[in-house]
This record gives structure tokens, C-alpha cells and sequence, in this order.
């Protein structure tokens, strides 16, 4: 994937959003990076969206912004004037298409036939967006339609909310998602900035799908991991299973046969994505051991621990 597309990989919501007074701009664009979503498509569809592509792209170098609704090359000059990163437009247009990556702006055209990919493939293109998602057929369509095109990427948008958010990040075709309902137009009128950030955390912490998996107690060797565990099931019926390197007592009690990492052993927390909760994470200061990281046959992260134990255990992040 594109650089780009591959950093929308990582935040994993682009919020769409259209702006009506550039003055809003500037408060929007913090309450995103606050709620954890340093990125934005600004649809050209208001006469504020230049202006305000500029405001961002000056004031918050970090953010991936981007120019939505793009539809000649007019407005592809202005955006990229403005400081857009990447450019998107809601239907195929080849001659658009070509004109943008002329420009160096990378491009993510709209897409809802198997006809329209063909096109993004000959062009060279592997991410595309795939509008309006719901309407056209919702994920299943991706994934019948991703089928014979095994190195195309979509970014479906359109009818996106935080209830099917993850039924279409689920599918590894999908590189991430548009979505409108945590910048609706009334909110950013109304300088209802903090709810925007609420609601952009809210999304945040729906998308990452934080649970816990199990709790791994240390102990020195295979009897007394044996004997703990026993101690579990006797108290609370659990079922025991005895495995190679240690033995669960239940689904969530792990007992080491041997001392593993932590002082006291290690707590496995589950996510959606590995990927994107160790960007989201690390956003927010929390460090990784690298040499920890596992990856799985697309080179995603399956495993990664933390740096640092919290209350003596080591702490590492799995896939639900």
C-alpha cells in the first residue's frame, strides 16, 4: 500500500467530514487528535473545505488530511495547494484518477463494481474506497468483490457507524474506514467541539475492542504450576487442561511451569487489531518491546508485549 494508506491502516477511521465555516477548522482538528483520530477527509462538497484543508495541514503537521469529493482537476490543484495528503472522490473517473497521480497526490478513487477495480488495477492503484458501502451491499459485496483481486484494498464509506464499524474492519481487504457520525454537521456548528472528541474516543475504544484473554501466574516448575491450577478448579469447577509450557485452569487462568516474563507473570489483552492498538497506544506514550513483536503470514502484528510491567506483570496484546 501507499505510505499514506498504509499510516489510515494504523488510525484505522478516516472521519469525513464537511465544513461549512473554516473557522471551525482549527478547534475540529484538535478535537480529533485528542479523541485519537489524527485524520480527516474534508469533502470539497463547501466552499469552506479549501480553506479549511489549509488551516489544518499548517496548524497540525501530524494530521493526515486529505481532500473528499474531488471530482476534476480544478479541484484537484486547489487541494493539493492547500496541503491535502492524499485525495479522494466518490465515483471512477479515469481521466481524474490520472490527473491526481500526475500531480503526486496519492489518490483513493470510489469504487462499486468488480469493472471499476479492474480500472484502479491497470492504473496501478491497490487502495481504493468503496462508496456508498451500506447501499451498495455492505461487506459481504467487499468480500465476494475483493475475492479475485488479491492485492486491491478498500475503504468503504457510506451508512459506516460504531455498531458495524468492526464488521467491516474484520475483513483484512479492508484498510479502514470512512465514517461521518462523530463529526456530524450540527455538532461542528454548534462549537460542540468536546463532544466531538468524546464521541471520537468512543469510536477509538470501539474499534480497538479491548478485553481481557487470560492472566499467566509465574511458577517455578511444572509441579507446582500443576498444584496452583489445581487449587483453581478444586475452588471454582474449572476445567484443567495441561499443556507444554504451562496449565490453564479454565480459559483465563494460566499457570507458568516455568518463570516467564514479568515478576509475577503476564496479563494478555485482546484486541481487534494488534496493528492499530499498538499505534493507538503508542500515541498516547506507551512503549513496546520490538523484540517481543510477532507477526502472522501478512505480516500483521499478533503479538506484541509492553515495555514496562504493570503491577508486576508483563502485559501483551493478542487478537480477540
Amino acid at each position: 500500500m501507499d505510505k499514506i494508506c498504509e499510516e489510515l491502516y494504523k488510525i484505522g477511521i478516516v472521519p469525513v467530514i464537511a465544513i461549512d465555516d473554516a473557522k471551525d477548522a482549527a478547534p475540529l482538528a484538535e478535537a480529533l487528535i485528542k479523541g485519537g483520530l489524527p485524520a480527516a477527509e474534508v469533502t470539497f462538497r463547501t466552499e469552506a473545505a479549501e480553506e479549511a484543508i489549509r488551516i489544518i495541514s499548517k496548524e497540525f503537521p501530524e494530521m493526515i488530511v486529505g481532500a473528499g469529493t474531488v471530482l476534476n482537476a480544478e479541484q484537484a490543484d486547489r487541494a493539493k495547494a492547500a496541503g491535502a495528503k492524499f485525495i479522494v472522490s466518490p465515483g471512477f473517473n479515469r481521466s481524474n484518477v490520472e490527473y491526481i497521480k500526475s500531480i503526486g497526490v496519492p489518490v483513493v478513487p470510489g469504487t462499486a463494481t468488480p469493472g471499476e477495480v479492474e480500472q484502479a488495477i491497470e492504473l496501478g492503484l491497490d487502495c481504493v474506497k468503496f462508496f456508498p458501502a451500506e447501499q451498495n451491499g455492505g461487506i459481504a459485496k467487499i468480500k465476494a468483490m475483493a475475492a479475485p483481486y488479491t492485492k486491491m484494498h478498500f475503504m468503504p464509506t457510506g451508512g459506516i457507524n460504531k455498531n458495524n464499524l468492526n464488521d467491516y474492519l474484520g475483513f483484512n481487504k479492508v484498510f479502514c474506514c470512512g465514517g461521518s457520525w462523530m463529526v456530524k454537521k450540527d455538532l461542528i456548528s454548534a462549537g460542540k467541539f468536546d463532544e466531538i472528541e468524546a464521541m471520537t474516543k468512543d469510536a477509538v475504544n470501539a474499534m480497538l475492542g479491548f478485553t481481557m484473554k487470560h492472566i499467566g501466574i509465574n511458577e517455578n516448575d511444572a509441579a507446582s504450576a500443576e498444584a496452583t491450577a489445581d487449587k483453581f478448579v478444586s475452588l471454582f469447577g474449572f476445567t484443567k487442561k495441561v499443556g507444554n509450557s504451562s496449565v490453564f485452569a479454565g480459559n483465563v487462568i494460566e499457570v507458568m511451569k516455568a518463570k516467564g516474563r514479568g515478576a509475577n507473570g503476564h496479563i494478555a489483552i485482546g484486541t481487534n487489531n494488534v496493528d492499530r492498538a499498538v499505534y493507538h497506544l503508542g500515541r498516547q506514550g506507551v512503549k513496546f518491546d520490538e523484540s517481543s513483536f510477532k507477526y502472522d503470514a501478512d505480516n500483521h502484528l499478533k503479538v506484541a508485549y509492553l515495555a514496562d510491567e504493570l503491577g508486576g506483570f508483563a502485559v501483551h496484546l493478542v487478537n480477540n
